[in-house]
């Protein structure tokens, strides 16, 4: 919000008259809330310093999300790029192994009485040409035209594999370039929100990792299920109960540290299931229920856009890794807006 009045300029003066210590308090609690996201003066400056860093938080952990979704395809890319380049090097070897009996034959050929024409053609830059050309030599056998045209459709196939293999090594590049700008978005939000975290007083801060980030319901009261947990679910829930206080780390999937949906990934691989890296792709990974049949072991994805994700474990309880700064921990299912519950 702009001022109309003129400000002092800096330096050193005397207070004008009746500038008391209460004023001065005044302006430096003003300071201080434009300096924690340009709140006016009127305004609670910890209450927005603690909304700004839930909002920091949340946008952090969109793209995290995008982070993880962009190093699993470049993951996938690299492997592709490897495969790609193992076929080109067979490849070449078939190329040279066919040159090379050409080459003895030309060389048998001058030895016997000088190169034969169609020989010489080899030894173009077209190998095209020469079987375009062959059937007007009068001096070819059938040996070696078979081997020539093994040639021409290896050096096809070469090139073929190298166009792949560059398409391939294109698509890693940019591939790679989105996972580092994904990264600064995320180190720069987090930063932004440590630095203001930093700026409360200690025993808010202590508050605010006390309490959940997003406005929710709540405790919601599920009916009770009867029946135990399927056997992977069952297995699923003891890895992931394991996991209780280990750090939560961004675009980490274990076992030391976890994002969201790094450790739902984490805990079903212990089921023998592979989930997808990201929340969005989990929420699809399996039959969706109502959230009134949670049943232990099923994905609680958050959110409109299923940027968060968590795992029931009964009694309107989830496990999950909430956000950079605190640990693997039990909250209420309700404790932010739930998008729907996945059954994998």
């Amino acid at each position: 919000m702009g001022s109309h009045r003129s400000l002092a300029p800096s330096g050193r003066r005397r207070a004008p008259a009746g500038f008391d210590r209460g004023a001065a308090a005044l302006c430096a609690l003003s300071a201080a809330a434009a300096a924690l996201g340009g709140a006016p003066a009127h305004a609670a400056p910890r209450t927005d310093a603690r909304a700004e860093v839930d909002r920091l938080y949340t946008e952090a952990e969109r793209a995290t999300q995008a982070y993880d979704r962009a190093e699993e395809r470049t993951d996938a890319l690299r492997r592709e790029v490897r495969y790609a380049q193992d076929r080109v090097a067979r490849r070449q070897q078939d190329v040279n192994a066919l040159r090379e009996e050409l080459g003895s034959l030309a060389g048998a050929q001058y030895r016997s009485g000088g190169v034969d024409p169609a020989v010489e053609l080899l030894f173009s830059d077209d190998p095209d040409e020469y079987l375009d050309r062959a059937s007007t030599l009068d001096r070819i056998d059938a040996q070696e035209a078979g081997r020539l045209r093994r040639l021409r459709s290896a050096l096809r196939e070469l090139d073929q594999e190298r166009a792949e293999a560059a398409t391939k090594l294109a698509a890693l590049e940019r591939g790679r370039r989105a996972v580092a700008a994904h990264k600064r978005t995320v180190e720069g939000k987090l930063a932004r929100a440590r630095q203001l975290l930093n700026s409360l007083p200690a025993a808010d801060r202590v508050a605010y990792g006390r309490s959940s980030r997003s406005a929710g319901p709540g405790r919601l009261d599920l009916p009770a299920l009867t029946g135990a947990p399927g056997v992977r679910a069952a297995m699923a829930l003891a890895a992931v109960r394991s996991a209780l206080g280990r750090p939560y780390v961004w675009g980490a999937n274990g076992p030391t540290g976890f994002d969201c949906s790094g450790l739902m990934q984490w805990a079903y691989a212990h089921a023998g299931i592979q989930l997808p890296r990201t929340s969005q792709e989990q929420r699809f990974a399996g039959r969706q229920v109502p959230l009134s049949e949670a049943r232990p072991g099923d994905l609680v994805v958050y959110r409109s856009d299923a940027s968060h994700v968590a795992m029931y474990v009964g009694h309107g309880q989830v496990i999950h890794a909430p956000y950079p700064g605190a640990a693997v921990r039990y909250d209420p299912v309700g404790m932010m807006p739930v998008s729907s519950v996945t059954r994998p």
